[in-house]
């Protein structure tokens, strides 16, 4: 059983949770067997937040020269043979129904799952099973959702032979969560009242504006979108006025669209690894480390993130909510106000 905890509970265990993690993810990488993945073009499927990490493991497989395509389950039903040679299943509790149904259709394809734990439907259906570990977790995905991206992250560089040292990963985070602390209660301030929140972000960054689009709507209960960077330049950002606020992850092009909206008088949020950009006016900067590998470093933004949230719902007078709309289809088991 993964117990469901606060919000900010969850964010606080972050470091611990993925140093578990790692740990855990490496161990079961060395059973498994990888060679039939090798060579195919691979279909990420997931809802949700975990559609979010499928995104995230998409582009990072493709970036390692490995072909993949990100899925949610409506683009798979009755098509899921034309889509893909083989499969990673995201789901955290291994119980989301649609994934489910879109894996028996793949009955023929290579499949493996990634999940929290190993014992769950979702598992037993793939027959292979990569477990995250990450543990105790809030119905606003925080350590599901970066224990995912951990998981994707170490095996596509196994597959792709990379070398990359994940043992720095959760110093890096504890960096984040103390380093970052003051500047996300800033923009949590900064963003409070806000008509709606835009997020920005490009390759791997994308995939956060999502889920970070999603935090906010489930946890501080305000309409949010995500983004990306170049998308944005092309008319969305025309809504932006001192009603809404922007939140831009990035160093690149994102920097200039958090200034520019600020300029403009829309309260903006950058978070970057860039060190020559101050806050001002109407503009927040959070200040994150490096660590040269688009996943682990997709990881500490969404985490900087995941700490404007808790303020954010704190001050909305809405922490540790549960959601008001509750699915009766779209898992394999029954809601639990205690389990996630």
């Amino acid at each position: 059983m993964m117990k469901r905890i606060g919000y900010r509970q969850a964010v606080a265990r972050q470091t611990e949770s993925l140093e578990i993690g790692r740990r855990s993810v490496a161990g079961s990488l060395d059973g498994l067997d990888l060679d039939v993945l090798a060579g195919k073009a691979i279909g990420l499927a997931g809802i949700g937040a975990s559609y979010q990490a499928a995104l995230a493991g998409a582009l990072y497989l493709r970036a390692c020269g490995l072909r993949a395509f990100a899925y949610t389950p409506t683009d798979l039903y009755g098509h899921t043979d034309a889509a893909a040679d083989a499969f990673i299943a995201l789901s955290a509790s291994g119980q989301s129904q649609e994934i489910s149904d879109v894996m028996h259709e793949a009955s023929e394809a290579p499949r493996l799952a990634v999940c929290r734990g190993s014992d769950n439907p979702l598992a037993d259906l793939t027959g292979a099973v990569l477990a995250t570990d990450s543990g105790a977790d809030n119905g606003a995905s925080s350590t599901g959702y970066t224990g995912t991206l951990l998981a994707l992250g170490m095996l596509i560089d196994r597959l792709a032979g990379n070398s990359f040292d994940w043992a720095r990963l959760p110093s890096a985070v504890a960096t984040v969560l103390s380093g970052a602390e003051q500047a996300a209660s800033q923009a949590a301030r900064l963003l409070q009242g806000r008509t709606s929140i835009d997020i920005v972000g490009a390759g791997v960054s994308f995939a956060n504006a999502g889920e970070a689009a999603m935090l906010i709507r489930e946890a501080v209960r305000v309409p949010a979108s995500g983004w990306d960077t170049l998308n944005y330049l092309h008319g969305p950002m025309e809504s932006q006025d001192a009603a809404t606020g922007l939140i831009a992850i990035g160093d690149g092009r994102e920097v200039k669209i958090a200034t520019d909206v600020a300029g403009f008088g829309c309260p903006s949020v950058l978070v970057t690894r860039r060190t020559d950009v101050a806050s001002a006016d109407r503009l927040v900067v959070i200040s994150i480390p490096a660590l040269g590998n688009a996943v682990a470093d997709a990881i500490l933004e969404i985490i900087a993130i995941q700490l404007i949230v808790g303020d954010m719902q704190d001050a909305a007078g809405l922490t540790d909510i549960v959601f008001r709309y509750r699915q009766t289809d779209i898992k394999l088991k029954p809601w639990s106000p205690t389990e996630v």
